[in-house]
């Protein structure tokens, strides 16, 4: 069950958060940070195996908490308002295949505004923030 919890979280992390993604494989720490994470639920993991709980649900106990800090997801945000906002630009970078790289550099050049303002599931459709994001992706893009 944990490998299974260590595979489901990698495949989150690749689709939601790139950047670590990214990260952990520059810094050859996959397989560390993947085993301290599920480490983390292993007794509420063992808890629910011993009183049967079905594998379905404990899969997504454990993912939510796994995950927990990882939403809102920065990157799939990003993701979104390029391609709300600058759709040429968003297809350009798709078609090319750089799109994930650029979204990444953007949450770097984007990170002062997420730490000023901070994002959070509650402030995620701020308009202030959203349009503090627009504005800093247009000067990237320029």
């Amino acid at each position: 069950m944990e490998d299974l919890l260590k595979e489901k979280l990698w495949f989150y992390i690749i689709h939601n958060n790139p950047d670590l993604t990214f990260a952990l494989q520059e810094e050859y720490d996959v397989l560390g940070y993947l085993n301290e994470k599920v480490s983390s639920v292993k007794s509420l993991l063992e808890d629910m195996l011993s009183e049967r709980t079905p594998q379905y649900i404990i899969e997504e106990i454990c993912l939510n908490i796994l995950t927990e800090d990882l939403k809102p997801s920065r990157f799939i945000y990003l993701q979104s308002l390029l391609s709300d906002e600058f759709e040429t630009t968003y297809t350009a970078f798709q078609e090319s295949g750089i799109l994930t790289y650029e979204v990444i550099n953007l949450m770097e050049s984007c990170q002062p505004i997420f730490e000023t303002i901070g994002f959070t599931k509650e402030n995620e459709e701020d308009p202030t923030l959203r349009n503090a994001l627009i504005g800093q992706i247009a000067d990237y893009l320029s």
